[in-house]
């Protein structure tokens, strides 16, 4: 895990990941583009003028192993087409991104031109971004959802094609997870803008969705059959949704109403969630900044599924 997501400044660049709002798109600069093919779908990829230290070719396969822990969680590659352009800039490291919803989409990035191959795997913006291609356009005051969702899928994909451990992936969550918390005067998801509410609630909404759907289904099914059903259906960001056809799709592929619940309570009012507890009972112990893992809890087989 790289110093950019260990240290604070890494909480306030989640804020800046997606910008509030996806309707204007930044004039367009020369590029050279490469194609990556994953699965059906062509991502164009654009070098904008810069010497990277670290080569294209290593940028390129930085690329394809984040959209493989996209495909990995969701099926599939969301989208059949989309543009991604690289800003190069001084420093090192991935200082920010922002995805926009066109036709195809755009996902811009910018890398600093003296990055290492290790900052470039350990990186969590580019697969952040590449998730937001597979879920619909919400109105504004559901951008906690959409946000959401990008920063509770993005490790879990990452996990499941081994470019995180499953120690990496539970030692973020509960050390940030608590950012989404409601404070004082709180009044629910859909009427909280801050953006530790808007990125960690919004994921703590997909945590407790996943669990509650876990436990419903005897483990059969999580809240990625949701989403896959979701894309199945044309939910993509090239797509404007309301957000009852969101929760219906959802929770018609995983069997019940865990997600028009579980929304209903968390739109309009605080709602918090006892974080210790949910550890406790998934069997997530952390000591001394150390993650292991509690067999005996009641929840374990939740936690390694």
């Amino acid at each position: 895990m790289t110093m950019l997501r260990r240290q604070s400044l890494a909480i306030l660049n989640r804020a800046l990941v997606c910008l509030w709002g996806c309707s204007a798109l930044p004039p367009a600069r020369p590029a050279r583009p490469y194609e990556l093919r994953v699965g059906d779908a062509a991502l164009q990829v654009h070098f904008e003028p810069g010497r990277l230290a670290v080569g294209e070719a290593a940028v390129l396969d930085w690329i394809h192993t984040a959209a493989q822990a996209v495909s990995s969680y969701l099926g599939r590659f969301p989208v059949r087409a989309a543009h991604i352009y690289l800003r190069i800039e001084d420093g090192e490291g991935v200082s920010g991104g922002t995805t926009y919803r066109s036709q195809p989409p755009q996902v811009h990035i910018a890398l600093g031109e003296q990055s290492t191959s290790a900052q470039l795997q350990a990186d969590w913006v580019m697969p952040h971004e590449l998730f937001h291609l597979g879920f619909p356009s919400l109105a504004s005051c559901h951008h906690w959802m959409e946000e959401g969702l990008a920063t509770y899928a993005e490790p879990l994909g990452r996990a499941r094609i081994h470019a995180l451990s499953a120690e990496q992936v539970w030692g973020d969550l509960v050390r940030d997870m608590p950012q989404g918390l409601p404070g004082r005067g709180d009044q629910g998801l859909d009427c909280t803008f801050g953006w530790g509410r808007t990125y960690w609630g919004g994921a703590m909404f997909w945590l407790v969705a996943d669990v509650q759907t876990r436990l419903r289904s005897d483990n059969r099914k999580g809240i990625e059959h949701a989403l896959r059903a979701i894309v199945a259906e044309g939910g993509t960001l090239e797509e404007l949704w309301p957000i009852d056809r969101v929760l219906a799709v959802g929770d018609r592929a995983i069997g019940g109403d865990v997600l028009r619940r579980l929304y209903d309570d968390m739109k309009n009012k605080p709602a918090p969630v006892d974080l210790q507890a949910l550890w406790q009972r998934l069997g997530v112990v952390s000591r001394d900044g150390r993650i292991s893992f509690d067999e005996r809890a009641p929840l374990s087989a939740v936690r390694r599924a």
